[in-house]
């Protein structure tokens, strides 16, 4: 048996109240080309499916002395990011220069990077009924994948 979540009609409903979490992450690539596009199709495919909205991306890129550049989808011309086409209106731009240069931080000189910002569109529902219920979220955190494999790892090797 399912139940339906309905969302309360009011004329005077803000259209924040149903946005998503929003994330956001830097990854790192140990060369220039941004893994070679190889998470683009992926992030398409979130976006496609209504799982995420991106707000904000950006391309990084240091040299062997730590010089940085930095780029926006539409700057990086065609090849291997070409699957993040479609996801380019959605584009918000939440971040500002400084945000980027602040971030560009983890990227190690010789490395490339994207820093992306997106909606868990997925969440949305979730979060207005907690807002409507006069809910609020007093903490939130992430578990690293691999602090999550170390301690199963670990866990395993006690039970041997």
């Amino acid at each position: 048996m399912g139940v339906a979540a309905t969302k309360p009609e009011s004329d005077t409903m803000d259209p924040l109240d149903d946005l998503g979490p929003v994330d956001w992450l830097v990854v790192e690539f140990p060369s220039e080309n941004f893994g070679d596009g190889t998470l683009a199709p992926i992030l398409a495919d979130y976006v496609d499916r209504g799982l995420i909205r991106i707000l904000d991306m950006m391309f990084l890129q240091k040299d062997a002395d730590g010089g940085l550049e930095f780029a926006e989808l539409e700057d990086v011309g065609d090849g291997p990011l070409q699957a993040l086409r479609g996801a380019e209106t959605e584009l918000a731009m939440v971040l500002s220069e400084q945000d980027v240069l602040d971030l560009a931080v983890t990227i190690e000189p010789g490395h490339s990077g994207a820093l992306l910002v997106w909606e868990n569109v997925w969440a949305a529902p979730f979060g207005a009924a907690v807002r409507h219920a006069g809910g609020e979220l007093v903490a939130s955190g992430r578990i690293p994948v691999q602090a999550l494999l170390a301690a199963l790892e670990a866990d395993a090797e006690e039970g041997d």
